[in-house]
């Protein structure tokens, strides 16, 4: 008898983590988007909405999940246990003031991914305390996706890779001329929105970021 292995059991590829924001996409339908893009090596897919109904965000996350797990890519909810929970979906993302991370675990199951924003030593430590499977750290550069982020250097970054052991995702305006810089700090993975999304052809940017990771991770 095949036993189905839980997602967190599974080793997940950090590399390349595209997280969602429709406003990139210049009326291109976010479902297709995002397929040519795990296509083009995105490994993981955060569905990030802020502005639109919970039934909108319901409806949208069953299409999208659709196409992640045709593709076998795990798919986070951000900041959205409900919907997470309606879906089935693969994880969770909260951040310092969203869902507390040690209810969202006794919600969400023991086999789930749950990752949490962190900006500080402090904050790491304490959401790997709690079980965090990972950590997304930053903002590493100035962004206009999420303007109220906290800024985090690169030698912060690095401090705070050290200080853990659970996986950590570098986020915040990422790009491939920066790329450099932030996998020197030695992370898993790196959170990407813009650099993806808003290219014209979405598909080749996922390769070209998929290509400059290179041989740096991996699983």
């Amino acid at each position: 008898m095949k036993v189905k292995l839980a997602m967190s059991e599974v080793k997940v590829d950090y590399s390349l983590y595209l997280v969602t924001d429709r406003k990139w996409l210049r009326e291109r339908d976010l479902g297709q988007s995002i397929e040519l893009a795990i296509q083009g090596g995105v490994t993981l897919v955060q569905l990030r909405e802020k502005a639109i109904s919970t039934r909108e965000f319901l409806e949208l996350a069953i299409k999208v999940k659709e196409i992640t797990s045709h593709y076998r890519i795990p798919l986070i909810i951000n900041d959205r246990l409900d919907i997470a929970l309606a879906i089935d979906a693969d994880g969770l993302h909260v951040g310092q003031d969203d869902f507390p991370l040690k209810r969202a675990r006794e919600l969400f199951g023991p086999h789930k991914i749950i990752g949490v924003s962190a900006s500080t030593i402090a904050e790491a430590l304490l959401a790997q305390q709690q079980g965090a499977d990972y950590l997304g750290v930053g903002a590493v550069f100035s962004t206009s996706t999420k303007t109220d982020a906290t800024e985090v250097s690169l030698d912060q970054l690095k401090i705070i890779k050290k200080s853990v052991t659970i996986p950590v995702v570098a986020i915040g305006g990422i790009n491939e001329t920066n790329l450099r810089q932030v996998l020197d700090t030695g992370i898993d993975g790196v959170s990407v929105v813009s650099a993806i999304l808003a290219k014209k052809d979405i598909l080749m940017a996922a390769k070209q970021f998929k290509n400059m990771l290179g041989s740096e991770f991996r699983f």
